[in-house]
């Protein structure tokens, strides 16, 4: 092992497309630096946006946000996201867009999960603001869960690699969680 200097290597993460109403307008971001801050409930989720962006008006404006997992068909209109800014081009035209229980988080239809986001707190760094949200809703396609389980290999989720600077997809299940290191478990008990 050698060291190779301060290199974040979480990559991939998932690719999703953050929604907000910004000047009375729904807006989508493409974004990969979301966070899951605890398991339970309250659940609360986090992106990281850039100052510039426009989206970060909409969100201490409103409140709410939403967090929409694209799958891979959707790769070209999630870069498009990600490339355009919302001040001079309108995003949510290239979908069908929807609102929940929060009527200022935009979501999106073609997108198979969809989460109702409202605002929890703002962390400012240097560049960017990390929003935190509390998970109010999930909306996810009968295709793609048993149950309120999403089936990853039925979502097709858009994987993003800051690396390699290319999208990714999601290979076949390796193993059990909290099952597959019980065998080393009784061998060392």
């Amino acid at each position: 092992m050698k060291p190779i200097g301060p290199v974040n290597a979480l990559y991939p993460m998932p690719t999703t497309l953050v929604g907000t109403i910004v000047d009375g307008k729904p807006n989508f971001l493409a974004v990969a630096h979301v966070g899951i801050l605890n398991h339970g409930t309250p659940q609360y989720l986090s992106i990281g946006l850039h100052q510039s962006h426009y989206s970060n008006a909409g969100i201490h404006a409103n409140r709410t946000f939403s967090i929409c997992l694209p799958p891979e068909r959707l790769m070209v209109e999630t870069d498009y996201c990600g490339i355009m800014t919302g001040r001079k081009t309108d995003k949510a035209a290239l979908f069908d867009v929807f609102y929940g229980e929060l009527e200022t988080a935009p979501m999106i239809r073609e997108c198979p999960v969809n989460m109702e986001m409202a605002l929890h707190d703002v962390l400012k760094f240097e560049s960017h603001e990390i929003f935190v949200g509390q998970l109010v809703q999930t909306y996810a396609a009968d295709d793609v869960h048993d149950d309120g389980v999403i089936d990853l290999p039925r979502l097709k989720p858009l994987l993003f690699d800051m690396a390699s600077k290319k999208y990714w997809s999601v290979g076949t299940a390796l193993g059990q969680c909290w099952g597959a290191g019980k065998a080393l478990k009784r061998k060392t008990s």
